[in-house]
Formats: C-alpha cells, structure tokens, sequence
C-alpha cells in the first residue's frame, strides 16, 4: 500500500473544495470522470460528484492544494473524519465478531459431525459382531475389544471428555442401546477411578451384553411389562445365551462375570441369581446401572420412554435401594441433575435442550437455547458455566413446549450419547 493512500481519508461530499485530490472507490463505468483518482479543479466536478449519489468520497491531504477552510467548516470536516473512522471501525468489530461466530459454528459442527460417524462406526461394529460371533468368535472379540481401546485412549488422554447428545438416531435399538452402555458405563468407570485394566473389560461387557439376545426369539428381546409368565422366563434367557458366547469369545473373567450380572440388583430383587451388592462385580454395579437408565430413555416402544432428567430423577427417587450406592452417586455427579436430552425451561424463561455435560462440572451443562432472531442453523451451544447469571429453573416434557420451541429444539425421541474432548473455545454472550 502507498504512502498516499495510507495517509487518505474519508470525508462528507458537502465538504468537497476546489484543489482537494479525491480518489473514487467505484468503477470507472459508474462516473464519467477519466480516471478515478484526480485533483479537482472546478465547482462543476463538484456537482457532477454530488450526482454520482455518493455519501463520503475518498480524499488525500497530502497531494491536495491547501484548503482554506472556515472554522465551522474545518471542524465539521475533522468531525466527519473522526465519525467516519468510528463506523470503520465499529465495522471491523463487527466483522470480527460474525467471523468469531462463524469459527465457533464450524468447531461444533466439526465435533458433532466426529461423534456422530463414531457413534454410527461402532453401531456397525456391533452388527458385526453379532455377524462373527457365531463363525469366527476370536476375530469378533478381538474387533470389539481394539474399538473398546480406542474409547479409553481418547477418554484417559489429556483433557476432560464430556457427554454429548447426538442427532436422532436413524439406527435400531439393537445397536444403539450397547454402543450408548458402553460410553456412559466408560465414563462413569473412569469418574470413580477404575484403572485402565479393568475399564476394558467393563467396556467389552457394556458392549456384548445382551448379544445372547440373537438366540431368542424377536418378540421377547426387549421387555415389555405385559409379558406372560413364560415370555419374561424366556427374555431372561438372554443372560445365560450371553455369557455363552461370551465363553467362546474368550472374554475375560471379568467380563463375564459383569455380562452375568447385569440384571442384577443391589437389593437381591434382579435375575438370574439375585444375588445383591457384597455379591457383584464392581463391572456389574455400573453396568446394571447404566443399562436401566438407557432401558427407560430408550424402551422398545417410544411412547413409554421418560425424558433424561425423568429417567435419573425415578431412579434416584423411587430405585435407590436396587443400586449400588457409590455408582449411583458417582452416576448422578457425572451426569449432573439434567443430563443430555433434558428440555429445560431457564431462569428467564426462556427453553432450551441440554447437548453437553462435562463430567467434571456437571451442573453447568452446555445449551442450545432457543432463540427465536437466530437461524436454528446458526445457533451457537452456550456454555452455562460461563454464565453465572443464567441458570435451569426446571426440567420439561417435550409435549409442553410453544410449538415454535419444539420445532427449533428438535427433542429426541430416541436419546443417543457419545463422548467429546473438551476445549473450552471463547464464546460470545449469546444472552443478550
């Protein structure tokens, strides 16, 4: 860039004098002058460019004749400068700020978009397990348990992990429901200290469990309260026909030891052994745990299903006795009293979707709040911890909501859960 052209500056046409060096920042097709950049040089110029129906014109004091400017006038003209960089600038913030915006709008995208394909890259996994495990048990024990160490590579890495909810899932219960037991169960091992060792077996029993299912008949698979006698004694099967295959996958003691367990309640009151709490696995206390809340956001049918915080809330409330007492609490911190999924009304009255909860800061989840002058494609995830002046009054059934929330919020009928590492990207205040 010049020196002239550095040293320009931006003025009122009504200011425009005889002698002043002007340069144009239009094409040469819309004014009728030779070139864009001249000294004028006569009061006809100076209406031919008041007709241009230009605001400001570009001037440049240092190839310009001396203007002698009245006092008003040379004040105006330093008060048009002055304003006229104001606005630039004011423009530039601007700029910035839509262009902050837009970073942010890409990085959530992106980390969506990541867990998304690994959510969906696991549920194949675990078809394909189901595919193997008949013909080659070995090779499907050895699939799952290298996507097992992927999980605990990413989560014991540096950083916090946090919960993520997912899109609606277009994938069957049947592979959805091993693939969310097996993050949350991960998760909640890892908030409680488990070590490395004992986090892959708990995560290969979260992830077969119920693959003694493909042995029953499709009817019983998944539970149903008007099940007959006979029906509810074949659903239970599923836990013997999975530790069968188990067996021939060569999986671990414990392992084993959790799949077998996993219907089982602290109380005495679960199946098959009923065995209670001094009795199971420290595998089979998280994982019995975490399959009951997944069963109750995402039963065989959708219109039983309980919202997230409905789900926590009936087991905390009604079921604390069927649970071991340190999991329960250890779930309840890491999941934070509205766990991803909640639709929840705030302080100001206003709705939004919880998305994210960082373990290690539960009850400040993050957001996507429900803002009516906002795209819901541009809506920006706010981080509630960052916001101290903004807090959850209650939680809501989808069913409540304006209309106008419940179409921007998009609640899920069936709730699929994956991990995200943490950042922590500066986010604009999108409360004003």
């Amino acid at each position: 860039m010049s020196k002239d052209k550095v040293a320009s500056e931006l003025v009122d046409i009504q200011f425009l004098r005889v002698g002043m060096y002007i340069e144009l920042d239009v094409g040469w097709l819309a004014h009728p002058f030779p070139t864009s950049s001249f000294r004028v040089t006569s009061d006809k110029q100076i209406e031919t460019l008041r007709g241009l129906g230009l605001s400001r014109v570009r001037w440049v004091p240092s190839r310009s004749d001396r203007i002698e400017l009245q006092a008003g006038n040379a004040e105006a003209v330093e008060r048009s400068s002055v304003a006229t960089r104001e606005r630039e600038q004011a423009a530039q913030q601007e700029a910035e700020q839509r262009q902050d915006r837009a970073n942010l709008l890409a990085a959530q995208q992106r980390s969506l978009t990541v867990c998304e394909r690994r959510f969906a890259d696991s549920a194949r996994q675990y078809r394909k397990t189901i595919e193997l495990v008949h013909v080659s048990p070995k090779e499907a024990a050895q699939q799952a348990g290298d996507m097992v160490a992927g999980f605990l590579r990413d989560m014991l890495s540096d950083g916090e992990s946090a919960i993520r909810l997912l899109s609606e899932s277009a994938g069957d219960k049947s592979a959805m429901h091993p693939v969310n037991v097996t993050v949350v169960s991960l998760l909640l091992g890892k908030s409680m200290g488990m070590p490395p060792d004992a986090l892959q077996d708990l995560g290969m029993a979260a992830f077969l469990h119920d693959i003694g299912k493909v042995q029953l008949p499709e009817r019983v698979r998944w539970y149903e309260e008007n099940f007959s006698i006979a029906e509810y004694k074949l659903y239970q099967d599923h836990v013997a026909q999975s530790v069968l295959l188990g067996k021939g996958m060569q999986l671990s003691r414990a392992a084993l030891l959790s799949i077998a367990q996993h219907h089982e309640m602290a109380d005495g009151s679960g199946f098959p052994a009923r065995v209670t709490v001094e009795s199971m696995s420290a595998g089979a206390r998280i994982l019995t745990l975490v399959n009951r809340y997944d069963n109750y956001c995402n039963p065989s049918r959708i219109a039983t299903a309980l919202t997230p915080h409905e789900s926590l809330s009936l087991i905390f409330a009604q079921m604390k006795s069927r649970f071991d007492t340190v999991a329960l609490s250890a779930f309840i911190r890491m999941m934070g009293v509205y766990p991803p999924g909640s639709v929840v009304q705030l302080i100001d009255d206003r709705y939004a979707i919880v998305v994210s909860v960082n373990s290690a800061r539960p009850l400040k989840p993050r957001i996507l709040l429900h803002e009516p002058g906002v795209p819901k494609h541009e809506a920006l995830i706010v981080d509630l911890e960052q916001m101290p002046f903004l807090g959850i009054r209650r939680s809501l059934k989808p069913s409540v909501l304006p209309q106008a929330a419940l179409d921007y919020l998009a609640p899920r009928q069936r709730i699929s859960y994956f991990f995200e590492q943490i950042e922590n990207p500066r986010e604009p205040d999108s409360t004003e």
